[in-house]
């Protein structure tokens, strides 16, 4: 899962950006709020997590801005204000949450993790899981964060190289076939949980998330 980090506090940035990528998310990091609009432009990525008191342009109005722009990706306010106040006008300018600081690492992790379910397959955000009744394997960072994607966006065709702009990021020396690669090791472990979800292959388009017929 690849987030934008927009915060300009540059040491409490760096350590977000950590404890974040200690648990298998790809961070981007910036420090003010035209960057964050820049960033954002490229709908690159699952979710924002966003300061609202930044130099430049402040998170309210970027949030406003990329809701007006019709983007429904979840976004996450930080602020140092705890005021019931500030909290609603985040909310009702289209804030999925709101995080006062200061918080323990525990509640961002809590507020970015959850299950995302398709079937009878669940994909453990917080343990990096995949199960079905049948049972369990706990996925590689890479293996999660495709299937990840997949579950993000079932029935819509990826591309491989979109895969790889994702995940492996845009100055990544690994080569497309890397991308069939980890699909394989998908297959496999979703076929041995006896999942009713399989990926399907399109060719010269790419992979979707589909129900077995």
């Amino acid at each position: 899962m690849r987030l934008l980090l927009a915060e300009d506090e540059r040491a409490l940035s760096k350590a977000l950006t950590a404890i974040l990528e200690r648990n298998n998310y790809s961070v981007d990091a910036v420090y003010d709020g035209q960057s964050a609009l820049d960033y954002l432009e490229a709908d690159n990525y699952d979710g924002v997590v966003l300061d609202i008191m930044m130099p430049k342009v402040d998170g309210l109005t970027v949030l406003r801005k990329v809701r007006e722009r019709g983007n429904l990706i979840p976004i996450l306010l930080l602020t140092a204000k705890s005021e019931v106040d500030d909290k609603v006008e985040g909310l009702d300018a289209g804030a999925n949450d709101y995080l006062a600081k200061p918080f323990h690492s525990k509640e961002l992790l809590a507020q970015a993790n959850s299950k995302l379910k398709m079937g009878n397959v669940t994909l453990d955000r917080a343990a990096f899981e995949l199960s079905t009744s049948k049972g369990s394997f706990r996925l590689a960072n890479k293996e999660f964060q495709m299937l990840e994607l997949l579950m993000c966006n079932p029935h819509q065709l990826i591309s491989s190289e979109r895969f790889l702009e994702k995940i492996w990021g845009y100055d990544s020396e690994a080569e497309i076939n890397v991308v069939w690669v980890y699909i394989s090791y998908l297959r496999k472990k979703l076929s041995a949980l006896h999942a009713d979800i399989q990926i399907k292959a399109t060719r010269n388009a790419g992979y979707s998330l589909e129900e077995r017929s």
